[in-house]
């Protein structure tokens, strides 16, 4: 399967490169540039609130100054309250705005990216979702989705009102006092910027070791849920549950080195700016005695250190989480660099309306290059007529459902329809004209009326009850307490194979399209129920162009031509009276099915 140059995707379990910070942000930019309006308002109320905040301890410094002279004037101090309280309101009606503006810009782009990645999920081929781990792919989305917001929020709301203030405090300690207590700022600032650095840095791999063993316990976890009847089967939830807490080891050994060496990281981020505080107030008192300082200079020194402590100590959290979501962002990202194996062309125009005949004109297909599973395939389905395929399992019949919908394209030959190859198509024309009752049928977890009505959402509620008794189903859904309002559970687990069937075949009716394909539509029927349903498909199918997969002889008979397959090749082929006349193999597996049904007592 191809994959992008720029940024591989590992497989699921392994862990990814070093992250791509800058190409990542890069990716996300443009998500937040469409509001720019919005960004540049929000970073002038950041600023104008940081500068609101820096005021504070300075009009502070001028009231203990004021309040402690020889000469108190009342005026003056009451001046400075009034002040120093718009500028403490100014400080949270600017964030607060830059919160109002930027609520909206977070949100949207969580929603656009979430959005675009699960189009895109749906948009690659078949080959990434048979490959693919859901549980590790829901988790990467969900973190990658959350992740974005927390970026948003920790650079607007940390990062950046931070690097203002310390920028503004730097330039009054210049002004105001002499370079030593700059330097001091200075040194403090950057032996905590780089311990944390080099530090979060080492911590990145421990961080992607706890994520990567909590996806794939996650994934074991609804791997072994989804199966559960078979785990019920083979009475192995002793089995289940020892597989998953192998995992939960690994990640519960992960997650403490995590937490270990998460202490010993804010043990000396403590140190250093305990030290450097020191120093500071070291310096500050010595200038008050020295006379060569006030008392407000030392209250706005010490202010000034509290207001740059508790956001830098909050800094390093910070960094931890932005570089933990940018790795989860990249994992989403990486989501998106997935190549379509099946793409359709710049120039692809839709399937043109009307009546419809298939073409299969030298097909070869191999799902792996050294498997070849279709070799030279020619046979036609003309328009309105019905044609069956038959033969024993692995001779590639259900793959001629998976190429007629495209969800592969063909290694050789063509497959046409009214003469349009198929790769000259729309994917969304092509599959609109096709529907498809498929052997193995898999439900949402909804209701039995939103199943059927998936087939055309746009059917009414009569046009649906209509598809399900043509599909013999109608009387069985009245039977339930909740009729057509009753959930069938996860996948379907709370129907039978054969009910589930049923559900099927009327979604397919419901649709209605021109070409209908029915891969062992009828396997998990009773003969019964069969046979009643056989009637009506083969009354459906009248006038649509009907390609039926079938192993059981018996829904095949009235087809226009049957095709028998071996190994990829059509060894036989003619209607039902000429191929048991002609004593091949189609006739040895009718009267071996036979057999067994006279043995069954149908």
């Amino acid at each position: 399967m191809r994959r992008s140059s720029a940024l591989p995707k590992p497989p699921a379990g392994q862990p990814l490169p070093h992250p791509h910070a800058w190409l990542t942000i890069r990716t996300l930019f443009p998500y937040l540039w469409r509001y720019r309006l919005r960004v540049l308002a929000a970073l002038g109320c950041l600023i104008g609130a940081k500068v609101a905040n820096v005021g504070v301890p300075m009009i502070f410094k001028e009231m203990i100054d004021g309040l402690s002279g020889e000469q108190q004037l009342l005026a003056l101090p009451a001046v400075l309250l009034i002040l120093y309280g718009v500028l403490r309101f100014s400080t949270s009606l600017f964030t607060e705005l830059r919160e109002i503006l930027f609520a909206r810009v977070t949100q949207r782009a969580v929603r656009q990216v979430s959005l675009e990645v699960f189009r895109h999920l749906h948009a690659l081929s078949l080959r990434f979702h048979l490959e693919r781990q859901t549980g590790g792919v829901s988790r990467d989305i969900e973190r990658g989705s959350r992740s974005i917001s927390s970026l948003i929020s920790y650079t607007l709301y940390s990062i950046l009102p931070t690097l203002v203030e310390i920028g503004l405090v730097l330039g009054i300690l210049f002004v105001k006092y002499d370079v030593g207590y700059v330097l001091i700022t200075l040194v403090s600032l950057v032996a905590y910027v780089v311990f944390t650095i080099k530090v979060s840095n080492w911590r990145i791999d421990i961080r992607r070791a706890v994520n990567e063993n909590d996806s794939a316990a996650n994934s074991r976890a609804i791997d072994s849920l989804l199966n559960y009847e078979t785990v019920k089967y083979f009475n192995n939830e002793a089995w289940e549950a020892r597989r998953y807490d192998e995992q939960l080891v690994k990640w519960e050994a992960a997650a403490t080195r995590s937490q270990t060496t998460l202490a010993y990281l804010n043990l000396g981020q403590a140190a250093i700016i305990a030290l450097g505080v020191t120093a500071m107030m070291w310096r500050a008192a010595s200038g008050v005695v020295a006379g060569q300082m006030t008392i407000g200079d030392l209250v706005l020194v010490n202010a000034f250190l509290i207001q740059l402590y508790i956001p830098l100590n909050f800094l390093g959290i910070v960094y931890r989480e932005i570089r933990q979501a940018l790795t989860d962002i990249e994992r989403m990202f990486n989501l998106l660099k997935e190549n379509q194996e099946v793409a359709d062309a710049p120039d692809a125009h839709d399937l043109p309306s009307g009546t419809l005949q298939i073409d299969f004109d030298t097909v070869d297909f191999a799902y792996d290059p050294d498997r070849q599973i279709l070799k030279q395939l020619s046979f036609t389905i003309p328009a309105g007529k019905t044609v069956a395929v038959v033969g024993h399992s692995g001779a590639g019949k259900s793959t001629l459902a998976r190429l007629l919908y495209r969800f592969y394209d063909v290694t050789g030959g063509a497959i046409r329809i009214n003469g349009h190859d198929l790769r000259s198509l729309r994917q969304t024309s092509l599959r609109a004209a096709i529907g498809i009752v498929p052997q193995d049928t898999v439900l949402f977890n909804d209701t039995i009326f939103y199943n059927i009505n998936y087939g055309r959402p746009e059917a009414t509620r009569e046009e649906v009850i209509v598809a399900a008794r043509a599909a013999q189903l109608h009387e069985f859904i009245e039977s339930l307490p909740r009729k057509y309002e009753t959930t069938v559970g996860e996948r379907g687990l709370k129907l039978s194979g054969g009910e589930k069937q049923r559900v099927a075949i009327a979604r397919a009716l419901l649709k209605n399209p021109p070409i209908l394909i029915f891969d062992e539509a009828t396997s998990a029927l009773d003969s019964a129920t069969e046979r009643a349903i056989q009637g009506q498909l083969e009354q459906v199918a009248v006038g649509h162009t009907t390609l039926i997969i079938a192993h059981r002889l018996s829904t095949v008979m009235n087809a226009d031509e049957i095709l028998v397959m071996r190994d990829g090749h059509i060894v036989e082929r003619g209607t039902h009276p000429v191929l048991l006349a002609a004593g091949g193999q189609y006739a040895s597996m009718w009267m071996l099915q036979q057999q067994e049904e006279s043995s069954a007592g149908y």
